[in-house]
């Protein structure tokens, strides 16, 4: 299940990005300058990173119409994401230090003075934290966006925009916490006798099928294996059960009555949507509730754990459901920590690769932390 921020998203997304497009973003030749609608997009993309970076208006001004009210709403969208995500990193101790972005097109359709776009964005940011921890942390998103230009005065401008942004919260309303992660000394033992649960492969598979964002493998394409449930409302349970379940790169859970794939029909409930798996996970005795709560409580229960050898820990491989409203809207899976101890994790939609954990959600977010037994 997918948390869709703009509700006529979904729709824009059928009619302009075909189900599996993310594979023709890679196959197809370097698309065609039509009606310099390409240096726009390029120039457009690269000034909202380093708006990101240092939240000056100026940066994107230029690339809206401000007092058309669809276009200024497209703009303000853009500066309240960059003020979360600076609003973010200031809660959390760190500061970021670099930010990279690519994008793709896999479509241009130009009519007159209007243009409509499809394509992804696949965005790499860098943080340090502030006065601790030396090193620094990348990670990677990718989003796919269905865009409608306007050109006045022989320019191109942003009318409207469609995408799942996972940047797109409220900066007041982030959680303030004075708590921080006890830097974690899990690692992962791929020699060690697996008895159900080949963590290690899991933790592969995640980095490898991670989708358009930066850092992902496999060239930035899902396993092909698999449905892509992106424009069925999210792809982020599905990916989840891959993760655990696929029987030849990931962790090999096996499947049971109620959860299971049937390759070319498609998952079953509790393979593909949220509410479901989370049930299916406790009930089957494969997963375990170990930490649950807001940010805040999560941290305590991480470290809690730590001080508990003899009690599961949170390791790479394990899920996080993430609660809105007492239903489970999200789900990704943990890959590693930050030189801190901060849980990193792997999501579909929008695609995340080693992004902190809490990144893109804020105070009203419930996480239950799900141990999956080996």
């Amino acid at each position: 299940m997918l948390r869709i921020k703009k509700l006529h998203l979904l729709c824009m997304i059928l009619l302009t990005i075909p189900a599996c497009s993310f594979i023709n973003f890679h196959a197809q030749a370097e698309p065609v300058q039509k009606d310099n609608v390409v240096p726009f997009l390029q120039e457009l993309f690269e000034d909202r990173t380093r708006l990101l970076m240092d939240q000056d208006k100026k940066h994107i001004e230029d690339h809206y119409l401000l007092k058309d009210k669809r276009s200024n709403y497209e703009y303000l969208h853009e500066i309240n994401r960059a003020e979360y995500i600076q609003e973010w990193a200031k809660h959390r101790k760190i500061k970021f230090v670099n930010a990279e972005s690519s994008i793709r097109i896999a479509r241009i359709e130009v009519l007159g003075d209007m243009a409509k776009v499809s394509l992804v964005q696949s965005l790499k940011l860098s943080y340090e934290y502030v006065n601790s921890y030396p090193g620094q942390h990348d990670f990677g998103i990718g989003t796919r966006h269905g865009i409608t230009l306007r050109k006045k005065d022989n320019r191109w401008y942003v009318e409207r925009e469609w995408y799942s942004d996972p940047l797109e919260e409220n900066p007041k309303k982030i959680e303030k916490s004075d708590l921080h992660f006890i830097a974690n000394k899990a690692v992962l033992e791929p020699t060690k006798i697996i008895n159900k649960y080949n963590r290690s492969r899991a933790v592969d598979y995640a980095n490898k099928y991670a989708g358009i964002t930066w850092g992902a493998g496999n060239g930035q394409r899902y396993n092909q294996k698999y449905l892509d449930y992106n424009s069925k409302g999210g792809d982020c349970t599905n990916f989840s059960s891959q993760v655990i379940g696929d029987k030849e790169e990931g962790g090999g859970l096996p499947m049971r009555s109620g959860w299971h794939y049937s390759y070319g029909n498609g998952g079953s409930q509790a393979w593909v949507q949220t509410d479901a798996f989370k049930n299916f996970l406790i009930r089957s005795g494969y997963g375990r509730i170990i930490g649950q709560g807001s940010f805040s409580n999560v941290v305590q229960s991480v470290n809690d754990l730590q001080q508990q050898p003899e009690k599961p820990q949170l390791l790479p491989g394990d899920l996080i459901a993430y609660v809105l409203r007492g239903d489970v809207d999200h789900f990704s899976v943990v890959v590693g920590f930050d030189q801190s101890g901060y849980p990193l994790i792997n999501s579909h939609t929008a695609d995340r690769f080693k992004v902190p954990f809490d990144l893109g959600w804020d105070k009203n977010t419930k996480y239950l932390l799900i141990h999956i037994r080996d």
